[in-house]
């Protein structure tokens, strides 16, 4: 494998995208970790990539035309509201709103999932990890939620199925809460499997009741550890994994079940990052050509965030 083996997809406009002062889904999460992989020297030894801006159509393959108009009406909206010396935001929901930059950063967020697509199964990289945001695994087909808008890794897996015609896709989804929105695109759609980790009972109160039948949920009591959370991966995921062999593999990696990661109460730390990884990457290599594409979501604590992404990253390229 060669030293750039792993792309890092990123864009100076998901910094743009800002919900307010004290806000933790801040653009620091992104500056912290470019600060931290260019100390390290970890960058250079990674193919960089500018995302691009997604099309419509590929956002279309996750969500509904009338989602995606309001989105951008709202922004527009708001553009014409600050001209006129009104707010500089709009409110979604109580936790989750956009200003003037948010549609911008929202499809460079989603176009970065499109491209790491098309550069792992084109041959360009054996694997891709997303440095992006707004994060999306909460976005619904037809809502915007828990600081999402358009959800990158749905709207990617649904990508290389239909334009890339790959047979099955899975979803592995580690974020401290569940992918509710990630389960609302996908669910029922027997080419993909996705399995999920998250606190449980927690936000956004889902995964537990009606669980579609290609979707593995892993509810976890807070102050749960990393062993006993791996001893869960062991014998629940894998198996499910490997059954299924994925042709390709889509991470949305969230790192706010770290321990020092307040918005949340797992245990996880670094080495547990490097340990569901590798796990990861074992059953991409005997079933999926080793492609993964792994997009941000989760991670609030900067420092914690940081190493996490770290470790993540450095299972990824083999280092």
């Amino acid at each position: 494998m060669s030293l750039k083996s792993t792309g890092f997809f990123s864009h100076p406009d998901c910094r743009k995208h800002e919900m307010g002062a004290g806000h933790p889904e801040c653009p620091e999460r992104l500056a912290v970790i470019d600060d931290h992989l260019l100390y390290i020297g970890l960058s250079d030894v990674l193919a960089q990539y500018s995302a691009p801006l997604a099309a419509l159509s590929s956002l279309e393959l996750a969500h509904s035309h009338q989602h995606i108009a309001t989105l951008r009406g709202l922004g527009d909206l708001l553009m014409d509201e600050i001209d006129a010396g009104g707010p500089t935001h709009a409110q979604i929901d109580p936790d989750t709103s956009i200003n003037v930059y948010t549609w911008q950063a929202a499809l460079r967020a989603a176009g970065a999932a499109v491209a790491a697509t098309d550069a792992v199964i084109g041959g360009e990289i054996a694997n891709a990890f997303c440095s992006v945001r707004p994060p999306g695994h909460h976005a619904e087909t037809d809502k915007a939620m828990g600081f999402c808008f358009f959800n990158n890794v749905a709207i990617a897996a649904k990508y290389a199925l239909d334009r890339h015609r790959l047979k099955r896709v899975a979803i592995v989804d580690f974020d401290v809460h569940h992918g509710n929105g990630t389960e609302d695109i996908v669910g029922g759609d027997k080419r993909i499997l996705m399995v999920g980790l998250f606190q449980h009972p927690y936000y956004p109160h889902s995964g537990v009741d009606h669980v579609p039948n290609n979707t593995l949920n892993l509810p976890i009591p807070a102050y749960t550890k990393g062993m006993e959370i791996r001893d869960m991966i062991e014998h629940t995921w894998m198996p499910r994994l490997e059954a299924f062999k994925p042709e390709m593999i889509f991470i949305s990696a969230g790192f706010d079940a770290h321990r020092d990661d307040d918005m949340g109460q797992l245990g996880l730390v670094e080495q547990d990052y490097a340990w569901i990884t590798s796990r990861i990457k074992d059953v991409a290599r005997r079933h999926s050509k080793s492609r993964i594409v792994s997009c941000l979501e989760g991670g609030y604590n900067l420092n914690a965030l940081a190493r996490s992404v770290e470790a993540h990253i450095r299972v990824l390229a083999d280092l």
